[in-house]
């Protein structure tokens, strides 16, 4: 009997709320993964840790005290002593594909390949967003460049204002006032 793959529907803005920025690197924490995973995410650094060659520094680093501050005075719901004693795994692309040789289940591969899936769009969106931003820039190259003809040209008509405004000299015969 052919076992069917059960396909875990996981919307887009679901991963991309659970994406962040931590040292210049897209990143997810553990937890959220563990959470789309299915597993707990006790299971899920147990896995990392006994398979820690496959996650290199920039597949997967743990935050600081630090950073972890900042991510708990961002969200207030993250409250002292409601979450895990320990500092979070934060995985980038890489580290998330890993992830899903490492755990092995299907929704672990299905959900991995679907946040590919949207790390791949953010991508494309910001490659195209900065295409945006240099055509732009041309156009306004192009605006500011019509600005100083424009100026130039208005200098033109004040100039040819100020000489039609000046008394012409007389030429040809002129005729004597007295007769």
């Amino acid at each position: 009997m052919k076992e069917e793959l059960t396909s875990v529907i996981v919307p887009n803005e679901v991963i991309i709320n659970k994406i962040y920025l931590f040292r210049g690197v897209k990143v997810m924490l553990d937890s959220d993964l563990a959470e789309l995973f299915g597993v707990d995410t006790k299971r899920l650094k147990e896995q990392v840790r006994r398979n820690i060659e496959r996650f290199p520094e920039r597949f997967m680093f743990e935050l600081t005290k630090e950073e972890n501050e900042i991510l708990r005075t961002q969200f207030a719901t993250l409250r002292h002593g409601q979450h895990s004693k320990y500092l979070p795994f934060a995985f980038s692309e890489h580290g998330i594909l890993q992830l899903s040789n490492v755990l092995k289940s299907k929704q672990a591969v299905e959900v991995s390949i679907k946040i590919i899936d949207v790390f791949v769009q953010l991508r494309t969106m910001v490659l195209s967003n900065t295409e945006i931003r240099l055509e732009v820039e041309k156009i306004k190259k192009k605006v500011d460049n019509q600005d100083k003809n424009i100026e130039v040209i208005f200098r033109y008509f004040d100039e040819l204002l100020e000489q039609q405004q000046r008394p012409r000299k007389e030429i040809g015969y002129k005729i004597p006032k007295g007769n």
